[in-house]
């Protein structure tokens, strides 16, 4: 069902479908104020779906006790004229839920990946409030007494960050949520984390910048800074959902990646896919798996020993205990170290530690998804996303195959270690390559070249704060085609 005010939009469809509602002239009538047509609206679609309207009433009075009394009785008023309307007008119809639909939640990207975290085992969260991930904190914050989460809402964003490293040095699962002003913030304790290899995951949401940039506005202008944010070299790994239930799905993978690879992972979202919400089935949570990698275990720690915290190995990954557990003892340094932790100046151990780490990307490079590829027969096109613009170019493919044009949909949410003989394999057919995404300088396409040597044919990019949309796809592929 649709509603829509004619007189805004001039649209004429008189079938069962539509709904002509005068919102603006009711929410004049019923409250002096045309800012109230959404509310107007909900108190229409209430009515077309047979909800007492009490239900809405109490939302409202939530909503807008702190605003005073009069502006809950003007959006109660254009709530009730809007209700009255839809059930005046649609002649004692209503619409009724599917026959045999199974339940559904009602999630947007934050939250989603906050559930994630809580599957997941992360058990503790600090921040500093920042969009668009504050709803993150704030998620958490609501279930942190039910989950045992500890949330700390932090001076700022170094405080922040150094909290969920010493979180992580203790065996917690910890992570941190900003965006791009206050990730700028925490990459000396990004780089910490990479010398101490501590594991710790930052939720990184994109909005157009630099410095405030526009705040409540969405872009992914911010790859190339996850892929080297923090002085020296460290392995790391950068996931970007690109649906609300794939949301979920990273957080856990994140969580798991960072313990199992004693090493920072980023999660790369934005506002968009934030703030966007879908209808999705319950997560099946049998096929969350908690995967701690080298973490001792008491037994083995028991009995006197020598441990070394960086014990050099072929992977890479140290087996770990945690601090005060059983007569191991872990000595961590920021310093560059020696195997048992403790600071060092000889060349030769320098050498021997950072090769060490550095060895870790081997291991993740092998966890790394390959892209998913969605290929059409004679394709004339690939058209190459990342991160949230997945939905846009979904669309954007079939409304191109109804006009008899195929292309190809290939889209990377786990970048890096990035997946290059995948991404390679993917680009290596005769159809032209063009990469959509949102930012002014085409950082995935730059990605591109540089890890496979391919330059694609062109690019679609849009960085005036608005989501990618199909039809901004498809009025810009005419002039890259054309």
């Amino acid at each position: 069902m649709i509603i829509h005010d004619r007189e805004q939009t001039r649209f004429e469809d008189h079938s069962d479908a539509c709904l002509d509602v005068p919102l603006n002239k009711l929410a004049m009538e019923a409250a002096g104020n045309k800012l109230m047509v959404n509310t107007v609206a909900a108190g229409a679609a209430l009515g077309l779906i047979g909800y007492e309207f009490t239900c809405l009433e109490s939302v409202l009075q939530k909503e807008f006790a702190r605003a005073g009394d009069k502006v809950v009785a003007d959006n109660t008023k254009a709530a009730l004229a809007g209700f009255d309307f839809a059930r005046q007008h649609r002649g004692g119809q209503q619409l009724k839920p599917i026959a045999g639909a199974p339940r559904r939640m009602l999630l947007n990207g934050n939250e989603s990946l906050s559930l994630g975290m809580l599957a997941g085992g992360c058990r503790f969260v600090a921040g500093y409030p920042m969009t668009p991930s504050s709803s993150i904190l704030e998620y958490i914050a609501g279930k942190s007494t039910r989950y045992g989460v500890v949330m700390v809402h932090a001076e700022d964003e170094i405080a922040a960050i150094n909290m969920a490293v010493g979180a992580g040095y203790t065996g917690v699962r910890s992570m941190v949520a900003t965006s791009g002003g206050g990730f700028a913030l925490m990459v000396e304790g990004l780089a910490l984390a990479g010398m101490t290899e501590t594991p710790v995951v930052v939720v990184l949401g994109q909005r157009p910048g630099p410095a405030t940039g526009l705040p409540t506005r969405t872009e992914q202008g911010e790859l190339w800074f996850a892929l080297h944010a923090g002085h020296g070299e460290f392995p790391r790994a950068v996931l970007a959902p690109a649906t609300v239930a794939e949301a979920f799905v990273i957080a856990v993978k994140a969580l798991n990646l960072a313990e199992k690879y004693q090493t920072p992972v980023i999660i790369l979202t934005d506002h968009h896919l934030a703030s966007s919400y879908n209808t999705l089935p319950r997560f099946d949570l049998k096929k969350v798996k908690v995967e701690r990698g080298a973490l001792l275990s008491d037994e083995e720690v028991s009995k006197p020993t020598d441990y070394r915290r960086y014990e050099v190995t072929d992977s890479g990954i140290s087996p770990r205990a945690l601090p005060g557990q059983g007569r191991a003892l872990v000595v961590a340094d920021s310093d560059e170290h020696d195997e048992a932790g403790h600071i060092i100046e000889d060349a030769a151990t320098r050498i021997h530690m950072n090769e060490k780490r550095l060895r870790k990307a081997r291991g993740l490079k092998a966890e790394i998804s390959t892209p998913l590829v969605k290929r059409k027969q004679k394709a004339e096109l690939n058209l190459i996303g990342w991160g949230s613009s997945y939905g846009a170019i979904h669309e954007a493919v079939g409304l191109l195959h109804e006009e008899g044009i195929a292309a190809n949909h290939i889209h990377l949410s786990e970048i890096w270690p990035f997946p290059t003989e995948a991404v390679a394999r993917a680009l290596g057919n005769k159809a032209r390559n063009i990469v959509i995404e949102s930012n002014a300088s085409a950082q995935m396409a730059m990605l591109i070249r540089r890890e496979t040597g391919i330059k694609v044919s062109g690019s679609i990019l849009r960085y005036d704060g608005r989501p990618i949309s199909p039809k901004y796809i498809l009025d810009n592929l005419k002039k890259e085609v054309s």
